[in-house]
């Protein structure tokens, strides 16, 4: 029997894992996180006053101060079981990585013992030659360090009966340069921060700090593991490359919301106990709009600290999944003809006096401010949209971005009727001529225009890539399988580089004697009138907005390739070197590793392809072809007219055509990609990648297989079919 079969059959007996359910979240949160409350109670005064300093400050931490944070860190890991510790770290292999070493050592004099010293604690030297580079070090300069991060607690992950105290690091070679993604993200924050907290002193002299703040929403299919098993497809890429579509897929649309399915249920409890035990403030859990997929959303943290624990917990969704004997999809589009998953970044900014800078505000003051905030949010997106378009280019995601249930490639940003007339009246009512007694328009109310119940009911337009959501942006086009550090990184360092521009032209008017409300009343106006082509309202999934966008000059690449062009131009260059994030050659390398990973990923897909169609499609459909061959020859042989078997030539001649072109179309799409793997410029093996083999073949080689699924008797095709795989649990 086939795994196909074999997997159905076992569904009716698999059995639900128990979840012990805590009374109350509060008595298990945190309780595998080294926080600074737990750290009160193991280091002295002293330590304690470093750590903090350095979490809330940003103050380096000395190698005295290092040794006692580590033994009162080991002190609390050994109480809970611990025998081992890693520097966890997220490169640029797109997933996390973890060298574990035992706290256990031998003195020189044979005797054996258990320390964390602060030198293991702050630094380690992990092999950095199999990590991707982008050219920065040569495949035998193996030598890269690891670094504490401070910032993000250290914790502890449970994997079965083991425990391994992590701790969070940044990744870099052995001359400095990122090889991760957490240390550029660092980087950023404080660009943004030096940039916005000279901004906010404008208004308020309190303001000694900004940070941003993240909410992501974390999109994902689950299937049974004996189905997923049993498609080589998923188990190589993490999505079907072929499918015939479900009679009923999302067209009832009543899997959105709908009632969570037990064993589903199960496992989410499961998954989030783990994520609460390592910090992670899960709020949120739901049905989405595709049957098998799901959602889940924490409570906004810092970037940083929320970045971490996204990556974390997709660890943790896969490894409690397996638990259940199931299978999580975080690939941007598992299944055709159903939505795909993205990953809502929530991004707003806070100060250290408690104000929500994307909050409209109450007094003519605090109005100005959140203005102030809220269209260099917008004159950003517009001046570095390619980059930001970049952040989010893969080869999973080219497959959702445009598509019926995403943001199109092209970038906007909806605010909302209410917004756009306060920005029209900003845009009409402020002069050249507008000196300090009239004051009219610094006292605009906001709340006179936007009623305070849509504070947090903004009306949404799903299409859009970059949303206003009553105090915050919602960036919808980050993909589900993305490091929201990626994304995170740009948007920080794109509002950094405007806000600093900002001042600089207020201040400019300031020294014309121009009244400091004044002063940026004229330059928001100007921000309004050079960055409105990138507002939009509308459908962004239509073809009239396809025109229009191209009439108002906004970039619309639609594969990655081309995309990730925007990463290196010298516009991107000096955006990221102003603000020391990444350095010329880091952006290159970048670039490199980015082309390097579309390439591979659409090569081991057209190879799956091509194995598929071989060894799985044709096969059952030559089984087939001969069972009507041989039915069509027994009813001519037995006499019968040639009308009585019509149905089955036509059905004959319907399979061999789809095996021919079949055959035919993977043969050829071997032969480009044997012309693709000689070409030797990354950027232009890319596009070939992209033109010549997905373009060229994909959709149609999936056209024919899955003509075959439709015609094939069922009992001869051994691929699970998308009723299964979808509506099975």
């Amino acid at each position: 029997m086939s795994l196909r079969f074999n997997a159905i059959n076992n569904l009716s007996s698999s059995q639900e894992v128990t979840v012990d359910n805590p009374t109350r979240i509060t008595a298990i949160f945190g309780e595998s996180v080294f926080t600074v409350k737990t750290a009160r109670e193991f280091l002295s005064d002293e330590a304690y006053k470093s750590l903090v300093g350095s979490i809330r400050a940003g103050q380096k931490i000395d190698r005295a101060m290092a040794n006692q944070i580590a033994s009162g860190i080991r002190s609390w890991a050994e109480g809970k079981g611990v025998s081992h510790f890693t520097h966890w770290f997220q490169p640029l292999t797109g997933t996390t990585a973890e060298k574990h070493d035992s706290f256990f050592t031998i003195k020189s004099d044979g005797t054996p013992i258990e320390q964390f010293e602060g030198d293991a604690l702050i630094q380690q030297e992990p092999d950095a030659s199999s990590f991707p580079s982008g050219g920065l070090r040569a495949t035998f300069e193996a030598r890269g360090y690891t670094a504490w991060d401070p910032s993000s607690p250290a914790f502890i992950m449970e994997i079965g009966n083991g425990k391994t105290l992590c701790i969070p690091t940044i990744f870099v070679s052995y001359t400095g340069e990122s090889l991760d993604y957490k240390a550029p993200l660092l980087k950023a924050l404080e660009a943004l921060n030096k940039s916005a907290v000279d901004v906010c002193n404008y208004f308020d002299r309190n303001v000694t700090r900004v940070t941003a703040t993240l909410g992501w929403e974390q999109e994902y299919f689950v299937i049974d593991e004996g189905l997923y098993n049993a498609r080589p497809d998923l188990v190589m890429c993490g999505r079907t490359v072929y499918g015939q579509s479900s009679a009923k897929g999302q067209q009832l649309e009543d899997h959105y919301f709908g009632s969570i399915p037990e064993r589903i249920y199960a496992f989410m409890r499961d998954y989030e106990n783990e994520g609460y035990k390592l910090g992670i403030p899960l709020r949120t859990r739901h049905n989405e709009v595709a049957p098998a997929q799901y959602e889940c959303a924490p409570i906004f943290e810092e970037v940083s600290v929320g970045v971490d624990h996204n990556s974390l917990l997709m660890d943790v969704m896969d490894r409690v999944a397996r638990r259940h004997k199931l299978r999580v999809l975080l690939h941007e589009k598992p299944f055709a003809g159903i939505n795909g998953s993205g990953k809502h970044n929530n991004w707003s900014m806070a100060t250290d006096t408690g104000v929500n800078l994307l909050a409209p505000g109450k007094t003519p003051k605090t109005n100005l401010m959140f203005l102030t905030f809220f269209v260099n949010t917008i004159k950003a997106v517009h001046d570095y949209a390619d980059v930001l378009r970049a952040s989010i280019a893969s080869a999973p995601n080219d497959h959702r971005l445009g598509a019926n249930e995403a943001p199109p490639a092209i970038i906007s940003v909806f605010i909302g009727e209410y917004l756009t007339k306060v920005l029209n009246e900003l845009k009409e009512r402020v002069t050249a001529k507008m000196d300090e007694t009239d004051e009219s328009m610094l006292k605009i109310d906001i709340h006179k225009s936007i009623p305070e119940l849509l504070l947090d009911n903004t009306d949404r337009n799903r299409t859009s890539p970059f949303a206003f959501t009553g105090n915050k942006f919602e960036f919808r086009a980050v993909g589900s399988s993305a490091n929201c550090a990626n994304a995170m990184t740009v948007l920080n360092t794109i509002m950094a580089e405007t806000l600093r521009k900002f001042k600089s032209e207020v201040d400019a008017h300031i020294e014309k004697g121009d009244k400091k409300e004044i002063a940026i009343m004229h330059v928001l106006r100007q921000y309004i009138v050079a960055s409105e082509k990138v507002l939009f309202e509308g459908d962004g999934y239509s073809e009239a907005w396809q025109k229009e966008a191209e009439k108002r000059g906004l970039p619309n690449v639609k594969t990655t390739p081309l995309a990730l062009d925007a990463m290196v131009t010298d516009k991107a260059k000096h955006l990221f070197e102003n603000n020391d994030v990444y350095t010329h050659g880091e952006l290159e390398a970048r670039h490199e590793i980015e082309l390097e990973k579309y390439i591979k990923k659409v090569q081991i897909e057209s190879r799956i392809m091509g194995e598929l169609a071989t060894s799985h499609v044709l096969p059952a459909a030559i089984r087939y072809q001969n069972l009507l061959t041989n039915n069509i020859r027994g009813l001519k042989e037995s006499g019968l007219k040639e009308s009585a078997f019509a149905n089955q030539k036509q059905i004959l001649e319907k399979i061999s055509e789809h095996i021919n072109m079949t055959s035919d179309l993977v043969e050829k799409m071997i032969e480009a990609r044997k012309i693709c793997n000689n070409i030797s410029d990354t950027r232009t093996k890319a596009i070939a990648y992209q033109s010549q083999v997905k373009d060229a073949f994909f959709d149609d080689i999936r056209y024919h297989v899955d003509k075959i699924e439709l015609l094939v008797d069922d009992r001869e095709w051994y691929l699970p079919k998308y009723r299964e795989l979808l509506f099975l649990r």
